[in-house]
C-alpha cells in the first residue's frame, strides 16, 4: 500500500464527528447546481454512452442537478477541458489522469483535477486478422496500426506499448495512425492497417461485430504490465478477456486500465455528494451499456492513485463507511 492510499483510508476512517465537521463546512454548497457539463467521448463509444446514462439518472433522481454531456475526443482532451473550465466533470482513464496531476506526457503542467470516484476498468484490445502474419506485438514493427484517436488515452496505452516492445523508435517503428473506434474497425477490415488496438469495457459492441465479420487474432499484452507500472504508474494491472466473448476459444491475458470519474476542484461539495448518491444507487445501469460483469463498490472506488479525492467525495465515502 501507498503512503497516499495509507493517507486516503486513514481519511475515509475519520470518526462521526470529523464528519460532521467537513459536512458544516459545505452547508452553503447546498442549493440548487444546475447544467454541469461533463466531457464524456466520440457518439457511439463507452464514454458517451455512460456519459448519458449518467444524465438520464441524475435527471430521474429528483435532485437539483442536471448533467449534460459533452462529445470530445476522450481522455487527454476531457482533462485539459476540465483543467480549463470548459466543463465540470469528465471521465478518463487512470494513466492519463495522472499524468495531468503531475504535469507529465501530454500535460506541460500539473491540471488541477479532482477524483470523485473509480468507475470500472478499461481493458487493452490488440487485435489482427487471424489469418495474417502478426502473432505478437514485435511483428509489428513498420506496420501500419490504428492507435486511437488524437487525445484519447488508447492513443497513449498504445504508444507506451510500442515504446516497451521497442517499436516506438527506431529503425522499423510500428506506423501508428490516428483514428477513433469506427475508422479503426474499418481500416482493419479493409487491410489498410495490420492491426487495432482499443482500449474499452468487454464486449465493445463494435468489435463484437468485427469479430462475426471477420476472424480475428487477440494478443496476449500482460508481459508489458511490468514494464508499464514500473515506468508510469500502478496505473496499469493485469487482467484478462475471458473465453466466449469475441468467438474466443481460450482467455487472452492483457492490459488493465481504471476510470475515473472526474470534476473540478471547485466544484461545489454538495454537488458532488448529490452526483454520488446517484451514482452508487444506479451503477448497474450505468455500466450495463459500458462493461459486462463489473461492479461499482466504494472500497474501489476511492483508489484513484495520485488523483486527489474531491472534498465532498471525501465526505460521501465516509458516510458510507460510518
Amino acid at each position: 500500500m501507498t503512503s497516499r492510499e495509507s493517507s486516503r483510508r486513514k481519511v475515509l476512517a475519520a470518526g462521526v464527528g470529523a464528519l460532521a465537521v467537513a459536512l458544516a463546512g459545505c452547508s452553503g454548497d447546498a442549493g440548487p447546481v444546475r447544467g454541469l457539463r461533463l466531457a464524456t467521448g466520440p457518439e457511439g463509444g463507452p464514454y458517451n454512452a455512460f456519459g448519458k446514462a449518467l444524465a438520464q439518472a441524475v435527471g430521474a433522481s429528483g435532485r437539483p442537478l442536471e448533467i449534460v454531456p459533452v462529445s470530445t475526443a476522450a481522455s487527454v482532451d476531457n482533462l485539459r477541458q476540465l483543467d480549463d473550465g470548459s466543463v465540470d466533470l469528465a471521465l478518463a482513464m487512470a494513466d492519463v489522469a495522472e499524468d495531468a496531476v503531475l504535469g507529465r506526457e501530454s500535460f506541460s503542467r500539473p491540471a488541477a483535477v479532482t477524483a470523485l470516484a473509480r468507475v470500472y476498468v478499461n481493458y487493452t484490445h490488440l487485435l489482427v486478422p487471424a489469418d495474417g502474419p502478426v502473432h505478437a506485438v514485435g511483428d509489428l514493427a513498420a506496420r501500419p496500426v490504428a492507435a486511437g484517436a488524437e487525445g484519447s488515452g488508447v492513443q497513449v496505452v498504445a504508444e507506451r506499448v510500442l515504446r516497451a516492445a521497442g517499436l516506438g523508435d527506431g529503425p522499423a517503428p510500428a506506423r501508428g495512425r490516428s483514428l477513433g473506434l469506427a475508422a479503426s474497425v474499418e481500416a482493419l477490415r479493409e487491410g489498410t492497417v495490420d492491426a487495432l488496438f482499443w482500449s474499452g469495457g468487454v464486449p465493445t459492441p463494435a468489435l463484437s461485430g468485427l469479430a462475426r465479420e471477420l476472424p480475428l487474432r487477440f494478443l496476449p499484452l500482460d508481459g508489458y504490465v511490468g514494464a508499464l507500472r514500473e515506468r508510469y504508474a500502478p496505473a496499469y494491472s493485469a487482467v484478462t478477456l475471458p473465453a466466449g466473448v469475441y468467438g474466443l476459444t481460450e482467455p487472452v491475458a492483457t492490459i488493465g486500465v481504471g476510470n475515473y470519474l472526474l470534476a473540478r476542484a471547485d466544484l461545489p461539495e454538495g454537488a458532488a455528494r448529490a452526483l454520488l448518491q446517484v451514482v452508487f444507487r444506479q451503477w448497474r445501469d450505468l455500466l450495463r451499456e459500458v462493461t459486462a460483469g463489473a461492479r461499482l463498490e466504494p472500497r474501489f472506488a476511492i483508489s484513484t492513485g495520485e488523483v486527489p479525492l474531491h472534498p465532498g467525495a471525501v465526505a460521501y465515502y465516509r458516510s458510507v463507511y460510518g
